[in-house]
């Protein structure tokens, strides 16, 4: 990996680039099958399979290389509450995703990273700037713009999505927390394995026979995508800064808009268009105004 004091090549950085739109590519398919799957099964035997399916990928990506040793955390507790957090995350998307078109759902998550500027600030003690807080309200207009509360079009749902955000905000600074006492291979492993224990729990008293080999198929294949766009993620983060390759993720929108057409025949209509806009370029105002060079500091004369 390059060091930090290093500018990264331009090859290098389109290949973090391509990474990161296969895993916004990657991420609407994984959305829109657990969208046609909840039709037919219940929220928790889908939330089930997609995390016994990543823990059975992961297991084999990880175990021939590194060993059973990648299941010893240093910090299980943070390791637990972390996985449980994410787990609700998960929970509360394939809710919500049952009943919102994919482009809505794709809008609203969006706002993970701005409750992670949030929370940042009183849980790992980083200062929120009046350009990181002017981002977040901008942000949260946008989310207004795309839901519309009170009007005839406001869909309950759009709160499952929400919370999602907020989770997954909770979530990735949790992650920030055990990644000085884990390797991302433990931390990747833990998601999964505590989200296949807490439902496996669960599932036995909501299971419905599964119809086909096709459905078995897509129900086990959304481990897999969600697990293989997790590593993109990861991959684009090597071969570039994390400035450069974050605003290629909203790449999610575009999929999800032909995912969803695809699915429904739905297009999203202008204010959802609208509020996705703002969103995002509060997001580009994040990664520009974090990221630009400070001033020197003027040297006194005399």
């Amino acid at each position: 990996m390059p060091s930090s004091h290093q500018p990264y090549a331009p090859d290098r950085t389109l290949v973090g680039i391509l990474f990161m739109l296969a895993a916004s590519s990657l991420f609407p398919v994984m959305n829109g099958l657990a969208q046609v799957m909840s039709a037919y099964y219940t929220t928790e035997q889908i939330v089930w399979a997609r995390a016994a399916s990543q823990f059975v990928f992961i297991i084999a990506l990880f175990v021939p290389s590194v060993g059973i040793s990648v299941l010893r955390t240093a910090a299980p507790k943070w390791q637990i509450i972390r996985s449980v957090v994410h787990l609700i995350s998960m929970i509360f998307f394939f809710t919500g995703v049952k009943y919102l078109p994919l482009a809505k759902a794709a809008s609203i998550s969006f706002t993970a990273p701005f409750f992670v500027a949030l929370l940042a600030w009183p849980l790992l003690g980083e200062r929120i700037t009046p350009s990181r807080l002017f981002a977040i309200l901008v942000a949260f207009t946008g989310v207004i713009i795309v839901i519309r509360p009170g009007s005839d079009v406001f869909q309950w749902a759009s709160l499952y999505m929400l919370g999602s955000a907020f989770c997954y905000g909770m979530y990735q600074i949790l992650t920030r927390r055990v990644a000085g006492y884990d390797s991302a291979e433990t931390t990747a492993i833990y998601s999964a394995l505590v989200g296949t224990v807490v439902m496996s729990l669960v599932v036995p008293f909501v299971w419905a026979p599964i119809a086909s080999w096709s459905d078995a198929a897509i129900l086990f294949s959304l481990g897999i995508i969600g697990g293989t766009a997790h590593y993109f993620v990861a991959r684009a983060m090597v071969h570039a800064q994390a400035s450069v390759i974050a605003p290629f993720g909203y790449w999610q929108l575009i999929g999800s808009v032909v995912v969803g057409y695809f699915i429904s025949g739905y297009l999203p209509d202008v204010f959802t268009w609208l509020g996705a806009l703002v969103i995002v370029c509060a997001g580009m105002h994040i990664a520009w105004s974090e990221t630009r060079p400070q001033p020197a500091p003027r040297r006194q004369e005399g």
